[in-house]
């Protein structure tokens, strides 16, 4: 695994597996850890000077979301890119933020489109400034805001796991010409929505959102040089 990880300093404070799992996952998820690509556990816990314990803890959640996959004899490798898996996650998502923005519409108040507007404005700097990870860091925060102002607490959590494939495939696709631009209108659109207070639009704004995005990933899906 080509990746140096030695100028990383862990808060030994605080629980290590925490802390090394968001790591494995953001290289995993941002394509740094290419699918099928072996995942060393020595050569990490190595780099990082801890234990393999915590190293092989985070490996673990990073399995049961099928990220990893741990197969004996043959050791540990990022797991490849799956049409299938990946189609289910966006079922998943898209019936969970259809509900969280439909939740969200009742609720909003002006201190929420505000919130909303100033995430939006940070997207759309990091998009003219070409900062892709950035970008995208941005487009979590407006879809996690939402499900907080929608009152659901647990469910970005739930999200988070159930598009972990998807994410995979917005590293590959953000920098192709215009969608990060549609993007930014099609979240224009979803305030729009939430501000009306009427949940079926505000969750109609959403679905048109996520789909357009699916048909962008579908595009990356067929394309080659997927793992």
């Amino acid at each position: 695994m080509p990746v140096d990880l030695t100028t990383l300093r862990l808060d030994r404070s605080r629980p290590l597996r925490d802390q090394i799992y968001p790591l494995v996952r953001g290289l995993i998820l941002s394509g740094v850890i290419r699918p099928g690509e072996v995942i060393d556990e020595k050569a990490i816990a190595a780099q990082l000077d801890v234990s393999r314990t915590p190293v092989r803890e985070a490996v673990k959640r990073l399995s049961d979301e099928h990220l990893v996959d741990v197969v004996a004899q043959s050791g540990t490798r990022a797991s490849r890119m799956d049409r299938r898996a990946i189609e289910e996650s966006f079922l998943i998502r898209r019936a969970l933020e259809m509900e969280s923005a439909a939740q969200a519409a009742s609720r909003m108040a002006q201190e929420h489109a505000d919130r909303l507007h100033d995430i939006l404005a940070r997207h759309e700097r990091a998009v003219e400034k070409r900062l892709f990870a950035e970008a995208i860091a941005q487009d979590d925060a407006f879809h996690h805001a939402i499900t907080e102002i929608s009152d659901l607490p647990r469910l970005w959590r739930t999200i988070e796991i159930s598009k972990a494939q998807l994410d995979r495939c917005r590293h590959m696709m953000l920098p192709r010409a215009g969608q990060a631009e549609a993007t930014l209108e099609q979240h224009r659109e979803i305030i729009r929505g939430l501000n009306s207070r009427d949940p079926a639009k505000a969750a109609t704004a959403m679905k048109a959102h996520l789909d357009a995005a699916y048909r962008s990933t579908v595009a990356v899906l067929d394309g080659p040089g997927l793992g």
